[in-house]
């Protein structure tokens, strides 16, 4: 568990070079939505730690999501390397959406 903000790690995710957004895109006039590789990321669920009926501690479980329209085992490393680098350990699973034609790769990490 690493002891950081959302707003740090949304700038962890954006030293990776490719677009971020918390939970989704907004497209606009001015901004089109961005084409794959992109990273979305949210506050999944919460795993908080309680004592005497109170919580102790929030845990916040993040899906880090990575959009690739082709496997791109490349762009995975940047994103694992940035983690890494910030000491965020995480657990990750894979799937391919059909509908958007999108590889999807998660990334959990957990947050205090």
């Amino acid at each position: 568990m690493s002891n950081i903000s959302l707003e740090q790690l949304a700038l962890i995710l954006q030293s990776t070079g490719l677009p971020v957004a918390y939970s989704h895109f907004v497209q606009s006039e001015n901004e089109p939505l961005p084409q794959p590789p992109f990273i979305t990321y949210l506050v999944a669920y919460s795993s908080n730690f309680g004592a005497d009926n109170s919580v102790y501690y929030q845990i916040r479980n993040i899906a880090i999501e990575l959009y690739t329209d082709t496997k791109n085992e490349e762009t995975e490393r940047i994103v694992e390397q940035a983690l890494n680098e910030n000491d965020l350990f995480y657990q990750s699973t894979e799937n391919y959406i059909e509908s958007e034609q999108l590889f999807q790769k998660i990334y959990e990490v957990r947050l205090i």
